[in-house]
């Protein structure tokens, strides 16, 4: 549960349909190096959901999440995750899975 200057954050990208199976696959076992690079940059709590449809909802909680977008950004491991999930990807050719995460408006929370 976030403190009172946690923000939670919710973003939508679209997986390709084919590469469901192994999406969910390399989700299984993500590289220990990007699990602590998260954590370093102030990712807590992070969830991916996937629906059949290729619909990932993913969930945050952060202080801002702008900030650990960028801490994350310049890590090597992340480079290479980004590199290598990239064609996972629908969406804005030319723009990484991470530059496509638009944070969602929360218009209700029950505490």
């Amino acid at each position: 549960m976030p403190d009172g200057n946690h923000k939670r954050i919710c973003f939508l990208l679209q997986v390709k349909k084919d590469r469901l199976a192994e999406y969910r696959e390399r989700h299984r076992a993500v590289w220990p190096e990007m699990l602590n690079a998260l954590h370093s940059a102030g990712w807590n709590n992070y969830s991916l959901f996937l629906r059949d449809d290729g619909l990932l909802i993913g969930y945050v909680e952060t202080l801002d999440f702008q900030q650990a977008l960028h801490k994350m950004s310049l890590t090597e491991i992340n480079k290479k995750w980004q590199a290598e999930m990239g064609d996972f990807f629908e969406g804005v050719p030319g723009r990484k899975a991470d530059e496509q995460m638009e944070p969602i408006p929360e218009v209700f929370h029950l505490a």
